[in-house]
């Protein structure tokens, strides 16, 4: 069966697209794996604006880049509809709310300490968010491992990657790897047309264009701004924006520890406190960098700066992540109609089905245990509840968001509203 069978309708005015990813943008709770799945719920099951093989290659290339990879598909798909200016208002629409939410939050918490209320109307949302990702997880496993050889690869990019934390890259390049020297004689006859063909010449001129967009703000910062402490933000965050590979969980890993650790800027209280917010409002996990920036710099200069540095963190942190698919993107489709780039390309998208699963197991233990404890036997790194920890009002939301989703057929949306009411009534009732 063609991964591809279900055709794609033409592309959508600018309103209705401004319209579906400002919905997308509002509703995307629940880190990278939810937002994958409500991507494909709205973009490919719903709008049928973009086809399924085209989805999960974008998907396979996305989690190639560094950075957030769902932000990343987002402008893609954007890009993929109406060129350069889709994928700026995609993007920018599943960053910003999420970014507004997070900026007023770091204020009320700077100010006031933690927000026991937005704790407890995101009880429900995080208990809907684990079905949602359920659901998607078979759709996407049910179309993408369409031969046992893509079984094994996901299994083992999940046993590599939950239980012996394995780097995010190396999962990928092996199964890149497997997939470019192994022939897959079922994909050789499908091709993809191509978007639109691309000199190498506008290529460079697109990444030189957006080295200057990225790096001028930080230079002149450096020279203008009597503050080091948004000097330091800018080239704390800039690097994090090339080097952290696997998308949010490896960008939070490697961030925490230089946060706490080397600079100082927050405690651990604090940066767990940040984490909590970013994975209860919508947008990128990779919000809680804005968190921060704007901590460190509150803590240096008041409200204005931090406002500052929070602007800074997310300038420095989303602008690569245009770059990276305005540049890459013109070659998705020629890289799928070569069998060997192909090959490669789905064994990343098994491998992904793999990490999809890690993410939301993590995911799911994270929302119905509130104490999850991370550890060690030989080379097998254990994620173990504390079972006296069980959240029993998240397993009825679960419950609930389940049948309303997956038997009734609910809109997502209606479906977060409800949980969300139940999660605010739960947690005053009991």
């Amino acid at each position: 069966m063609n991964i591809d069978a279900t055709p794609a309708k033409e592309a959508p005015e600018i309103g209705e697209l401004f319209a579906a990813f400002g919905r997308i943008g509002l509703l995307s709770f629940g880190g990278p794996a939810a937002q994958i799945a409500l991507m494909h719920r709205v973009l490919v099951d719903e709008k049928r604006w973009l086809s399924e093989r085209r989805y999960l290659n974008a998907l396979s290339f996305c989690m190639l880049l560094p950075g957030p990879e769902a932000m990343q598909l987002a402008t893609y798909a954007g890009w993929r509809l109406k060129g350069l200016w889709g994928g700026l208002m995609a993007g920018l629409l599943f960053v910003l709310p999420g970014a507004a939410v997070i900026l007023a939050l770091a204020g009320l918490y700077a100010y006031f300490g933690s927000v026991p209320l937005m704790a407890a109307l995101f009880l429900g949302i995080k208990a809907a968010v684990v079905i949602i990702v359920i659901e998607a997880l078979l759709k996407v496993a049910r179309r993408a491992l369409k031969k046992m050889i893509y079984w094994i690869i996901a299994a083992l990019a999940f046993i590599g990657i939950f239980f012996l934390a394995l780097p995010f890259p190396l999962i990928v390049f092996a199964a890149a790897l497997f997939g470019f020297f192994w022939r897959d004689e079922t994909h050789e006859s499908e091709t993809l047309p191509a978007v639109r063909k691309t000199a190498p010449l506008q290529t460079a001129l697109t990444i030189a264009l957006g080295l200057v967009i990225w790096w001028a703000p930080v230079l002149l910062i450096d020279q203008l701004s009597e503050t080091p402490i948004l000097t330091e933000i800018a080239l704390f965050f800039s690097k994090l924006a090339v080097v952290t590979f696997g998308g949010a969980y490896a960008v939070l890993a490697y961030m925490a520890q230089d946060v706490v650790v080397s600079f100082g800027w927050l405690n651990a209280g604090q940066m767990m406190d940040g984490l909590g917010l970013a994975e209860t409002t919508p947008g990128p996990l990779i919000l809680v960098t804005e968190f921060v920036g704007f901590l460190a710099a509150f803590r240096e200069g008041g409200f204005l700066l931090g406002l500052a540095g929070a602007a800074l963190t997310l300038w420095v942190t989303f602008v690569p992540c245009f770059l990276w698919i305005f540049a890459g993107a013109p070659y998705i489709d020629r890289i799928s109609n070569q069998p060997r780039l192909a090959g490669a390309l789905n064994a990343i998208t098994a491998a992904v089905v793999g990490v999809i699963l890690n993410l939301s197991l993590w995911f799911a233990l994270h929302v119905f245990f509130t104490e999850v404890t991370m550890r060690e036997a030989g080379p097998l790194t254990l994620w173990q509840p504390m079972l006296a920890s069980f959240d029993a009002r998240v397993l009825a939301l679960a419950l609930i968001s389940g049948f309303l989703l997956l038997y009734r057929h609910w809109p997502i949306t209606p479906v977060l509203l409800v949980a969300a009411a139940g999660g605010v009534a739960l947690d005053y009732l009991v």
